[in-house]
């Protein structure tokens, strides 16, 4: 009889070590979930010994924490199949077929060699032939969720290089889950399930009957969710239920509970539901991350004991990672290769597809559970599972370092704008501000250009990395309600005559995906908010004009006069540019004003030959005006430039002209 008293302690003792074990795995640039499980590692006899991790988690109480560690799996499977997304395929399938068939065979081929040599460490018991497979099973997965984690954290995700991982793992994660369910039904299906023996073969009939029956009913629950405009506890309830009954349907057929959950969590709707998809996440992740799983990585780490490990064992562990890494690179870089990618992206893809962290864990306990693996067996192809995750990130910044992420991130969005001879201006949007009052500007500057565009980009700072099973879905629900708020520009660009683009993503860099961004686009100018945290680093890149606007500042009345002050100077013929643009576009007057006598009186007459109408001197002073001001001089490529102060609505607005022929030639 299991003492409440002691879980309840037990419980708190696991949430506060596994918390601390991935915050500091967080701090030095690991996943968290890694140090999560290390946690689990700690808390067993590899570290304590068998005697205190015994007094800590005694047998009695082991029953209780056991089924709520399966409970958890049910959870993070279903979380695995929600995050699995296939239309991430699309236009790569090719290379994804390529790269996941490969790197699935080649170490499956090379885990069934190993295991049959090392025959010995399988449970005692187990037949040989299910134990090879399972091994070759194990030695061949690729855990999305840590992998689409890595590739956001990175901002790879923006890359093709991410583009085509994302792809690979989804790929590959249908393929391994699939050999994966039928090496278990092979090696564990006669009497594991709760049924009749023959139950087994009903599994693939199950998994039609959820793909073409279950999958269209509950497309219901998008229009409900529309409906109600937030996840409902009714709508929360029927996702509960489902994932509960596939689970128990497949651990009757005899396959296991964790495949019900993950086909559950595949088929639920992924069209026009990222935000449906993101709710039910985070009513999960919380539970599921913050207790549930650590129980199961305490679960885990009581089965591991490092200690244990002869030194034979130690060779033994050399050639599971040796297998683990070389059959997973070799495959998915052969792979990759031989679908025309190049050596660089394939080195890439080869290093991320090595990523196996919790996913394999779960794998494992599944071997654990069904008597197939050895104490030893487990506890190295444990350690195999942290090695090959934790090196994923060191490795990848060495093959593909943050600065070449920016430059790919750049050369995509630069890609999806079409033809570089178009005139472009870049707006830097930010919520909270009116952000038409920078796309007037930018349309004026472009004064009348053919073919012209306005880009507006609007970076959202990246959220905190999530441990596991959040993906991307935040960030795509990011994307979207950033799209949105700026969809009312593309519509004042459309009565305006100017074309509007959108970029707009979350970032884990923005200053440098702005930097970077900018440098590839080489726009004709650039409007931005002075209170842009980006700003400093986006003017200092830049060699095109650039208007900088006070925070805050409104939109200006249509009829509303511009005043333009001339010095007879470079930065006063700036200005003067400058006014005439923002009085043509918004078709009002300019308000010439200045001294220079004669020199003056020629500017207002070329000025008034291109069309500008003039106010008459001495009228009354508009809410517009470009007033130069000396804020000295800069040189960027070895052409001069000056900077130059102008007025909007009284307020300042700097306004850097590189090089100075493009306004004032203009």
């Amino acid at each position: 009889m299991y003492d409440i008293t002691v879980i309840l302690a037990q419980l708190a003792l696991i949430i506060v070590v596994a918390r601390l074990a991935g915050l500091a795995a967080g701090k030095v640039g690991i996943p968290p979930v890694v140090g999560e499980i290390f946690a689990g590692v700690l808390l067993g006899p590899s570290l304590l010994g068998e005697n205190i991790s015994g007094h800590l988690f005694p047998l009695d109480t082991l029953p209780f924490l056991k089924l709520l560690a399966s409970i958890g799996l049910v959870l993070f499977m279903f979380v695995v199949g929600l995050e699995l997304d296939v239309s991430l395929v699309k236009g790569r399938g090719r290379v994804a077929a390529s790269v996941s068939v490969l790197s699935i065979a080649l170490p499956f081929a090379m885990g069934f060699g190993l295991a049959l040599l090392l025959q010995d460490l399988r449970y005692p018991g187990a037949d040989v032939v299910p134990f090879a497979l399972f091994i070759g099973a194990a030695m061949s997965i690729t855990a999305f969720p840590v992998l689409a984690r890595i590739l956001t954290d990175r901002r790879m995700n923006r890359t093709e290089t991410g583009g085509l991982a994302l792809a690979c793992a989804a790929t590959d994660d249908v393929l391994a889950w699939t050999m994966l369910a039928v090496v278990i039904g092979i090696a564990g299906g006669e009497g594991h399930g709760h049924g009749p023996d023959w139950v087994i073969y009903l599994a693939f009939p199950f998994v039609l009957f959820a793909l073409f029956v279950v999958r269209p009913m509950l497309t219901r629950l998008t229009r409900m969710y529309r409906k109600a405009g937030e996840l409902t506890p009714t709508i929360l309830a029927i996702v509960l239920v489902g994932m509960l009954v596939f689970s128990a349907a497949t651990e009757y057929l005899g396959v296991h509970y964790i495949f019900g959950a993950f086909l559950f969590g595949a088929i639920l709707p992924h069209e026009d539901a990222a935000q449906l998809r993101h709710e039910i996440l985070v009513r999960l992740e919380q539970i599921s991350v913050i207790l549930l799983l650590p129980v199961f990585f305490l679960v885990a780490g009581l089965d591991v004991n490092i200690r244990g490990l002869s030194g034979e064992n130690l060779l033994q562990l050399l050639a599971i990672l040796a297998v683990a890494i070389v059959g997973k690179y070799v495959g998915a870089y052969v792979g990759a290769r031989s679908a025309g990618v190049p050596h660089w992206q394939a080195n890439a893809l080869g290093i991320l597809m090595n990523t196996r962290g919790l996913t394999e864990l779960v794998i494992l306990a599944v071997g654990k559970e069904l008597n197939l693996l050895s104490d030893e067996l487990f506890t190295m192809m444990v350690v195999m599972a942290l090695v090959t995750t934790v090196m994923t990130g060191p490795l990848l910044s060495f093959a593909y370092p943050r600065r070449r992420v920016a430059r790919d991130i750049a050369e995509a969005e630069r890609a999806a704008l079409g033809d570089e001879s178009v005139d472009r201006m870049l707006v830097l949007a930010r919520n909270g501000q009116d952000n038409r009052v920078l796309l007037d500007l930018a349309v004026a500057a472009l004064a009348g250009a053919s073919p012209a565009e306005v880009v507006i980009t609007d970076l959202s700072p990246q959220g905190r990395p999530l441990e596991v099973g959040s993906g991307m879905s935040l960030d795509l629900a990011e994307m979207a309600a950033s799209m949105e708020r700026q969809q009312v520009l593309v519509k004042r660009g459309e009565e305006l005559g100017v074309p509007v683009r959108v970029i707009a993503h979350p970032s884990a860099d923005v200053v440098q995906d702005l930097v970077e961004l900018n440098a590839v686009l080489r726009p004709q100018g650039l409007v931005a908010w002075s209170d842009d945290p980006a700003l400093d680093a986006v003017v200092a890149a830049n060699e095109s004009p650039v208007a900088v606007v006070p925070a805050g500042t409104p939109l200006p009345d249509a009829d509303a006069a511009v005043v333009a002050h001339w010095s007879g100077e470079i930065n006063g013929e700036a200005a003067v540019v400058l006014g005439a643009r923002i009085a043509l576009s918004r078709g009002t007057t300019l308000d010439l004003r200045g001294e220079g006598g004669r020199r003056l009186a020629a500017v207002r007459n070329t000025l008034a030959e291109r069309g500008v109408r003039l106010a008459e001197p001495g009228a009354d002073a508009g809410p517009l005006a470009a007033v130069p001001t000396e804020l000295g001089s800069f040189t960027s490529s070895g052409t001069p430039g000056i900077r130059v102060r102008a007025e909007l609505d009284a307020a300042p607005v700097d306004f850097a002209v590189v090089p100075l022929g493009a306004m004032v030639g203009a």
